[in-house]
């Protein structure tokens, strides 16, 4: 479900708006960085995950409106652009928060476990399942609501869309900074999981990556079930065989991509 929360941000605008942003996992960090700082001064991590969410979402605009937005049409300019600032975020991260892996406190009413069965299962975990579930309901809602089809009616035919009334050029930004919430968001309720550290954005971004060339780009469902597949998978080669984590995350893209180039749920 944490893969599904960055990746579901990556798929919008990877997918939908055709924008190659490698600073994704950038998003990831800062978030995690950002929810650091404020849990400590509001002690909520709902309200820490909305700020820091926001955050992102105000940096993403921002590289959305004034870099991103003259390079629509240039992937290779976007692949540059985004990866140098990648690497000039990484390097201000390490600067501002030092290289010491730290990790978001869980609230103390979610540090206990529940009794499944005869499985304990922790219960921030849980509440992790749950999130991500309702951000798959309402990024579903989004792209059959009126604006979802806007949005793709505009990327097929922008100047006709434009031509009927319709801010294009808005609806794409916010649609971007979504994306960019749902890394930022990621970034705080996975911090008590994964923790943050340099290096975590490229992780992350890497096996997003893979999620959306065996999902398919662009299909929420792809994301959706890339995301288990890819995660579960991660999970337990890391645990049974970790020599080989890797290998079994870039065979399984290497075989989609030889089977079905598009992705499980793509359009040829």
């Amino acid at each position: 479900m944490l893969l599904f929360l960055f990746t579901a941000g990556f798929t919008l605008i990877f997918g939908l708006l055709k924008l190659i942003n490698l600073t994704h996992g950038t998003y990831f960090l800062y978030g995690g960085y950002i929810g650091l700082m404020v849990i400590h001064r509001t002690q909520s991590l709902f309200i820490t995950a909305v700020i820091g969410g926001m955050a992102i979402a105000i940096l993403g605009i921002l590289m959305q409106r004034f870099l991103l937005y003259r390079y629509e049409t240039s992937h290779a300019s976007q692949v540059l652009l985004t990866m140098g600032f990648l690497l000039f975020f990484a390097d201000l991260a390490l600067w501002i928060w030092g290289g010491e892996p730290k990790t978001i406190p869980v609230p103390s009413f979610l540090k206990d476990s529940i009794q499944l069965g005869s499985m304990t299962f922790p219960a921030y975990r849980l509440v992790l399942i749950v999130i991500g579930l309702l951000m798959a309901a309402l990024l579903w809602w989004f792209l059959k609501s009126k604006y979802g089809v806007l949005l793709r009616a505009g990327i097929e035919n922008e100047e006709m869309t434009a031509a009927v009334g319709v801010n294009i050029s808005l609806l794409k930004t916010m649609t971007f900074a979504g994306g960019a919430f749902l890394a930022g968001l990621a970034g705080v309720v996975g911090g008590p999981v994964s923790g943050i550290y340099p290096g975590v954005d490229l992780q992350i971004l890497l096996l997003s990556l893979v999620i959306v060339i065996v999902g398919g780009m662009g299909s929420l469902k792809g994301a959706f079930i890339g995301s288990l597949l890819v995660g579960l998978l991660d999970t337990f080669i890391k645990a049974l065989f970790p020599t080989f984590s890797l290998f079994a995350i870039f065979f399984i893209m290497a075989a989609t991509l030889a089977l079905k180039p598009s992705g499980l749920f793509g359009t040829e």
